[in-house]
């Protein structure tokens, strides 16, 4: 069993040996233990820092493209360097390098596909009143959102599976915390949250640049992706509201007609016809919202497929040049 510990960075010279210093060299449960860091676009020589901590794989992207993509990028790279579970921590040292057993027992006892580290949040100093209830707000539209019982949404410390990394696309390019739980949950994988600890703040979030426009940004997220995976349960409310409020103003209208007065209720008339010709789109771009989504699943399966293959052919040739070697 293969651990590979990745490391998305941006300019992180500054905090990058205090968090490698402290990740573990060895894991229960695993035979090989091995640092990923995925430098992205970054030009304080992050990369060549990681070479002379001693970190055993470092990719880099030529340009800034944001945290999700740096994420994504060495998920990717996992899975070609033969991961059997792949944990992911930041580069400021923000989580407690020594729970990671933590993280990764629940998927090595079959129990989780993806388990999420849960900060103590209240007991956290540098966060804000403010900050602390918009974070138990957040992680609860993402229980609703995702079906899940995920404690922490925003924590970027957790343990991931060869299987669910497989699975695993991120669209948004902001971050990839709120996204990979929803989708997760609603691939039905199971996702779990561990308790874990956290060390004294490094340096600001560059994340978090106002509590308004991450507010912001993690609605749209949660839409987004609840659009992408459950198009037709998000259309069905409105659509369903529209053809309701039309149908009690078409009766509305009746109503006058049948006691004589219809003339001056014209208005009606418009407003129920308005109401269920929008309704009636509505319902229909949720119907075709679904068969999208239905090949965007028929996509997903063909692409794990290919990715089992990929997998089964590296570990041949693996075998193959270890004969060799005998």
């Amino acid at each position: 069993m293969k651990l590979i510990i990745q490391i998305p960075c941006f300019n992180e010279s500054g905090t990058l040996a205090v968090a490698v210093n402290a990740l573990p060299r060895s894991v229960p449960g695993f035979d090989c233990v091995e640092w990923l860091v995925i430098d992205d676009g970054s030009d304080d020589d992050t990369a060549k820092l990681a070479k002379q901590l001693g970190v055993h794989h470092v990719v880099r992207h030529p340009v800034n493209r944001g945290l999700a993509a740096a994420f994504m990028t060495g998920l990717d790279a996992c899975l070609k360097l033969g991961a059997d579970v792949v944990v992911n921590t930041d580069a400021d040292n923000q989580y407690e390098a020594d729970d990671i057993p933590l993280l990764t027992s629940p998927i090595l006892a079959g129990r989780a596909d993806m388990t999420i580290g849960a900060r103590p949040i209240n007991e956290t100093d540098h966060f804000s009143w403010v900050k602390k209830k918009l974070q138990r707000l957040g992680s609860w539209a993402v229980r609703v959102a995702s079906k899940t019982e995920v404690a922490d949404a925003p924590s970027g410390f957790r343990a991931i599976s060869r299987d669910c990394a497989m699975r695993l696309n991120v669209f948004n390019a902001y971050t990839y915390t709120l996204e990979t739980i929803i989708q997760a949950g609603l691939s039905n994988l199971r996702v779990h949250s561990v308790p874990v600890r956290t060390n004294p703040d490094l340096r600001p979030s560059r994340l978090v640049k106002s509590i308004r426009s991450y507010v912001q940004r993690s609605l749209i997220t949660i839409l987004r992706v609840f659009a992408t995976y459950r198009p037709f349960v998000l259309l069905l409310w409105p659509g369903t509201i529209l053809m309701v409020a039309g149908l009690l103003a078409g009766l509305r209208y009746l109503y006058f007609v049948a006691i004589g007065s219809g003339d001056g209720h014209v208005q009606s008339v418009i407003f129920a016809a308005l109401c269920l010709i929008l309704g009636a789109l509505t319902l229909m771009m949720g119907f075709l919202a679904d068969l999208i989504a239905v090949n965007r699943k028929l996509m997903e399966r063909i692409h794990l497929r290919v990715q089992h293959v990929e997998h089964a052919i590296s570990e041949q040739r693996k075998d193959a040049g270890v004969r060799r070697g005998d």
